[in-house]
């Protein structure tokens, strides 16, 4: 039988490896910016550090065990759960503590942890599903971080102004494709399945409904989300053609 991975092997390690990017952030690499935009900044560091290392990781762990929405954790999906929540954890606190207000992404992050800890922790079968919903989410994080940082100096650097305006498109139409489209039908083949019933011996019922409505919910707000985006993108556009015809 595989022996699971405890929870003091690897949460408090990768816990302190985002709490020390975070740092290295904040007093030395964005030490030159205003105090706002060093935090802001110091989070999409740590989102860098964590989103497409975490795609490369999920994908290696799915591929070293062939998996179902049902199979149980393997140490190595374990790991990478540990891996996302000590993520989480980190900027929850940092979100927690200097943008206290911001509600919609304190709830996300709260919910997003629920999911991961139920499944690490509570459920231990699950993984497949929640370390798919992973790579959808996270392989757009590169583009997301950058653009984001850019748009944090484009009033101040030309060249930050073009990083955000190339990037703008591409980044959208990813994120469109991997939220709005691949996102969705993965999430409906999740839902049958688990609704089904085929889990409910390894699953409790009332974990993966939770999941149901995290997931579900979670993907109606990124779909919101990049069509202001896409309206915004096209309403500037429009603006600056009409000021060239004129």
């Amino acid at each position: 039988m595989e022996t699971q991975i405890p929870l003091l092997c690897c949460f408090p390690v990768f816990f302190a490896l985002f709490s020390v990017i975070y740092l290295i952030g904040y007093f030395l690499v964005f030490r030159s910016w205003n105090s706002k935009h060093r935090l802001d900044a110091s989070s999409c560091l740590i989102s860098l550090a964590h989103g497409t290392p975490a795609v490369f990781l999920a994908i290696f762990a799915l591929l070293a065990k062939p998996s179902s929405f049902a199979s149980p954790n393997s140490n190595l999906q374990n790991l990478v759960l540990d891996f996302s929540i000590a993520y989480f954890a980190v900027d929850l606190l940092h979100l927690s503590i200097i943008f206290p207000g911001d509600f919609l992404f304190i709830a996300h992050h709260l919910a997003t942890l629920f999911v991961f800890v139920t499944c690490r922790y509570i459920a231990l079968h699950g993984a497949f599903s929640i370390l798919v919903l992973l790579v959808l989410a996270e392989v757009t994080s590169a583009f997301q971080n950058i653009w984001t940082l850019a748009g944090l100096r484009r009033e101040e650097f030309l060249m930050a102004e073009t990083v955000y305006r190339t990037l703008s498109p591409p980044f959208f139409a990813l994120y469109s494709i991997m939220r709005g489209l691949f996102g969705p039908l993965f999430f409906l083949k999740m839902s049958i399945f688990y609704l089904s019933g085929e889990a409910d011996d390894v699953i409790s019922r009332w974990i993966f409904v939770s999941w149901i409505a995290v997931v579900g919910g979670a993907i109606l707000v990124s779909i919101l989300w990049v069509s202001n985006l896409w309206m915004e993108l096209f309403r500037k556009m429009k603006k600056a053609n009409y000021t060239k015809e004129k």
